[in-house]
């Protein structure tokens, strides 16, 4: 059985970072595309970055590029998202997915919220 299990959300204020860890377990990691998707309150959920086993990375949504930071630990079935400079608009529930060959697999969540 696949889990994704997200921690390290949290509340922070405007301007503060936060890093976020998915650990895989139930399943080969490596070959996978790993992804963070997150959910503001009230709309939908969005892709914000993916990684490849090969640890290319995109950056799907513009508004965290050069301040989001997604990498990959493939020996511990585990991947990161290092959040800087964090904006209110950054308040989100964001989800970890594990995919591959048309096979998808997600976290609970974990909740981030940027306020003063």
């Amino acid at each position: 059985q696949v889990q994704l299990v997200e921690s390290g959300g949290g509340l922070v204020q405007p301007g503060g970072s936060l890093s976020l860890s998915c650990q895989a377990s139930g399943t080969a990691f490596s070959p996978y595309t790993m992804g963070w998707y997150r959910q503001a309150p009230g709309k939908e959920r969005e892709l914000v970055a993916t990684i490849t086993g090969g640890y290319s990375t995109n950056y799907a949504d513009s508004s965290v590029k050069g301040r989001f930071t997604m990498s990959r630990d493939n020996a511990k079935n585990t991947v990161y998202m290092q959040m800087n400079s964090l904006k209110p608009e950054d308040t989100a529930v964001y989800y970890c997915w594990m995919g591959r060959y048309g096979m998808d697999f997600w976290g609970k969540g974990t909740l981030v919220t940027v306020s003063s």
